[in-house]
C-alpha cells in the first residue's frame, strides 16, 4: 500500500488511528498495540500478499534467537548463534534480491545458459533486514532482554517505516510505545502530524512523480550522445526528483509517527546543501548512514591500524551500502566511487585543506549528479554515453530527447531545485509550527493541490530497492 494512494490517506490510515487511541481510551492498552501491529501486518500484506507470512515467520524466528543469544553467557555457541542468525537474514534477502544477479555473473563467466528465475523482490525487505540484524547484534550485547513479544513486533513491523523506512533502532522505539503519555490522542501531535504528512505528500505528488517519469523516459532509450543541455537537464532534473521521492516519503513516515506520538528519525537534512561528500552523507539518508556506521564501519574500524583505518573502514561500508542498494556492479562501483569521494573529503579536512564555500558547494552539487548518472543507468555503456554527452557541445534539438519542455516541468523543476537548496527542511517547518488559521491555509491548498494528482501518482523509487 503506497501512503500517497486514496486507500490509504481516507481509509487506512484514518481507521487505525481511530481504533489504536479508542482502545487505549477504554484501557485496553495491550489490545490498542496489539491492534496496531495486526493493522501493520495487514499494511504490509496489501502490499506484498506472497510474501507476508515468510515476512511474519522470519520476525518470528528473529526474536527466538534474539531471546537466546540475551539469554547466553559469553562463548563460541553464542557466537554460532549470532553468525547463524545473521547469515540466516543474509540469505533470505540474498535469494530474493541477489539470485538473478549472480546467475547472470556465473553464465557470463562460464559460458552457461542457466535461466534466470526472476523472482519478485518483496517490498521492504532491504530495511527491515537491516533492522532485524541490528536487533541480533544488539541481542548479543544484552541490549534487548527486558523486551517482550509484543514491545518487539512493534519495533519491527510499525507501518510508517516498515517498508522503505527511515531504518529506526529499538532503543528509540519501544520506549515511546511503553511511554503513557503517549497512549492519549494528542491533537497538537496530530495537527503537527499532518502538516508533516502533507509537505512530504506535496513531494511526491506534486513534484517528484511527474519529474522521475520524465528523467525516466529519457534514460529508458537513450544509448547514443545527445546534446550537453539534454543530458545535464534529465540528470539534474532526476537528481531532484530522488530527493523529493525519498525526503516526501519520509516526511509521510514521520508526519505519521506524530500522530501515534512516535518520534521517527529525521532522514534527510537538506543533503543538496552539503560541501562536500562526507557532510553529504552525513545529510543524506541518515538513518542508514547510521546504521552502517554502526553495525559496519566502527566493527572494522581501528585507530592506528593500516588494515583497519578510516579509509578501509570507509570503503567497505560504501561496498555494502553500494550492494544493498541494488543488485548489479553499477551499484557496487556507485558505492566505491562515493566512498572514495568521502575519503577524499575526510583526507582534505585532515591537512587542513578548503575550498571557497561557493566552489565546495558547485562541485558537490556536480559529483551528486554525476553519481546519481551511475545509480540511475541501467548499464556501465549507458552511464558512460550520458557521461560523455555531458561534455557534448552540439546544437539543442528541440524535438525527441531536445529541450521542448512544458512549462509546468520547468516550474516543477526550478521550484524543486529552490526547495532543496535554499528551503528550511522539514524537521525545522514542524518544530515552527503552531496549530491556527495561519498554517491551515497553505496545508489545505497544498493538500488540495496533491489530492488533485493523488490517481497519477506511482511507487515510491525504494521499493525497487
Amino acid at each position: 500500500m503506497v501512503f500517497s494512494s486514496v486507500g490509504f490517506v481516507f481509509v487506512f490510515l484514518p481507521l487505525v488511528l481511530a481504533g489504536y487511541f479508542l482502545l487505549h481510551r477504554a484501557g485496553l492498552h495491550t489490545a490498542a498495540k496489539w491492534f496496531l501491529v495486526a493493522s501493520s501486518f495487514l499494511f504490509y500484506a496489501i502490499g506484498s500478499p506472497g510474501f507476508v507470512l515468510i515476512f511474519m515467520a522470519s520476525v518470528g524466528v528473529n526474536f527466538l534467537i534474539g531471546r537466546g543469544l540475551s539469554a547466553m553467557a559469553a562463548g563460541r555457541g553464542k557466537k554460532a548463534l549470532l553468525v547463524f542468525g545473521v547469515l540466516l537474514n543474509v540469505a533470505l534477502l540474498g535469494y530474493y534480491k541477489y539470485t538473478d544477479f549472480f546467475i547472470a555473473n556465473w553464465n557470463a563467466l562460464t559460458g552457461a545458459a542457466v535461466p534466470l528465475m526472476k523472482i519478485v523482490l518483496p517490498i521492504g525487505i532491504s530495511f527491515f533486514t537491516f533492522q532485524l540484524i541490528a536487533y541480533l547484534a544488539d541481542s548479543w550485547h544484552g541490549l534487548t532482554s527486558s523486551y517482550r513479544f509484543l514491545d518487539y513486533l512493534l519495533f519491527i513491523t510499525f507501518f510508517p517505516q516498515l517498508i522503505v523506512g527511515p531504518i529506526v533502532h529499538h532503543a528509540e522505539m519501544v520506549p515511546q510505545f511503553e511511554e503513557r503519555a503517549n497512549w492519549r490522542l494528542d491533537w497538537n501531535n496530530v495537527a503537527r502530524g499532518i502538516f508533516v504528512f502533507t509537505l512530504g505528500f506535496a513531494k511526491k505528488l506534486l513534484l517528484a512523480d511527474a519529474m522521475t517519469r520524465n528523467a525516466q523516459s529519457f534514460f529508458d532509450v537513450v544509448s547514443a550522445p545527445v546534446s550537453a543541455a539534454v543530458a545535464w537537464w534529465y540528470s539534474a532534473e532526476y537528481t531532484v526528483s530522488y530527493y523529493f521521492d525519498l525526503s516526501g516519503y519520509a516526511d509521510m513516515a514521520i508526519g505519521i509517527g506524530m500522530m501515534f506520538n512516535v518520534r521517527i528519525p529525521e532522514n534527510f537534512n537538506s543533503p543538496y546543501k552539503a560541501r562536500n561528500f562526507q557532510d553529504y552523507w552525513q545529510r543524506w539518508h541518515i538513518t542508514l548512514s547510521r546504521f552502517l556506521g554502526s553495525y559496519v564501519f566502527r566493527p572494522i574500524y581501528r585507530k592506528g591500524s593500516h588494515l583497519r583505518s578510516y579509509y578501509v573502514a570507509t570503503m567497505a561500508t560504501f561496498l555494502v551500502s553500494g550492494f544493498w542498494h541494488g543488485a548489479g556492479w553499477t551499484f557496487v562501483v556507485w558505492g566505491l566511487l562515493n566512498g572514495a569521494l568521502v575519503c577524499v573529503a575526510s583526507a582534505m579536512k585532515r591537512k587542513g585543506l578548503s575550498l571557497p564555500a561557493w566552489l565546495a558547494h558547485i562541485l558537490t552539487l556536480i559529483g551528486i549528479v554525476l553519481m546519481r548518472i551511475l545509480f540511475v543507468s541501467s548499464s556501465f555503456s549507458q552511464a558512460a554515453v550520458v557521461l560523455k554527452s555531458l561534455v557534448t557541445f552540439t546544437p539543442i534539438v528541440f524535438t525527441g530527447f531536445g529541450l521542448g519542455l512544458s512549462p509546468a516541468m520547468v516550474v516543477r523543476f526550478c521550484a524543486g531545485t529552490f526547495i532543496a537548496l535554499f528551503m528550511p527542511t522539514t524537521r525545522t517547518l514542524a518544530d515552527r509550527f503552531k496549530p491556527g488559521w495561519a498554517s491551515l491555509v497553505p496545508v489545505a491548498l497544498a493538500a488540495g493541490l496533491a489530492v488533485a494528482y493523488i490517481g497519477s501518482g506511482q511507487s515510491f523509487l525504494y521499493f525497487q530497492f
